[in-house]
């Protein structure tokens, strides 16, 4: 439970998944550059791969105000100089606010991975279509897309839990879902990203690797 007067939120899930991917990040992620993560909710992903990835940098960003406070309260317990506050950003956007003529905060040619954890399936599909085609635009030639979550393969579950999840998932809004992995990856490859990897990780969940390919 939150206090009143403490801004950080938590997430349990955080706990159980941050070690094994970390694991992968640490694997698969270019070795020097500024790491975009999107959706990055309560930012316990964030205090927590930022120290244990340098010389990378972190960037964080959420498109809830009350997560961005959510992460910059983190950050006042876990400092690390490698992790940069909190932008907004929404990736269903057909333009991201760090690709705007106003935007000062972020580097966008530094940007070498963007990760997504557990965004894909507690969004609309636009969302999807939207992250694919900006990591189109942002990452460089070899650049790195990651995410986490669950998924259908071959359109099936692929465990009794995730179809339970999917169900409660769908109760709370018609437009989320666990999504089919064939499909995630045809729009990836739409944009010009290629699946590199595909790690089994814990609670049913997987580790995906998309690679920026050349024009």
């Amino acid at each position: 439970m939150n206090h009143p007067h403490d801004a950080r939120r938590f997430a349990p899930a955080t706990q159980r998944n941050r070690e094994p991917i970390l694991k992968v990040l640490r694997r698969v992620l270019p070795p020097t550059g500024t790491v975009l993560e999107v959706a990055s909710g309560s930012g316990e992903h964030a205090i927590f791969f930022a120290p244990r990835l340098k010389p990378r940098f972190w960037q964080p960003s959420e498109a809830e105000p009350m997560l961005r406070e959510s992460i910059l309260a983190w950050m006042k317990e876990v400092r690390s100089d490698n992790l940069f506050p909190p932008i907004p950003l929404n990736v269903a956007e057909s333009v991201w606010s760090i690709e705007s003529p106003e935007n000062s905060q972020v580097n966008v040619s530094e940007i070498t991975a963007i990760i997504a954890i557990n965004l894909i399936h507690i969004s609309p599909f636009t969302a999807t279509l939207g992250l694919m085609a900006g990591a189109s635009r942002i990452l460089p030639v070899g650049g790195i897309l990651y995410l986490y979550g669950p998924y259908k393969r071959g359109e099936k579950h692929t465990a009794p839990s995730n179809a339970s999840f999917d169900e409660m998932l769908q109760q709370q809004n018609p437009e989320w879902g666990v999504r089919n992995l064939e499909e995630v990856e045809a729009v990836a490859l739409e944009n010009g990203l290629s699946l590199q990897e595909i790690v089994e990780m814990p609670a049913n969940n997987l580790s995906v690797v998309f690679r920026r390919e050349g024009e």
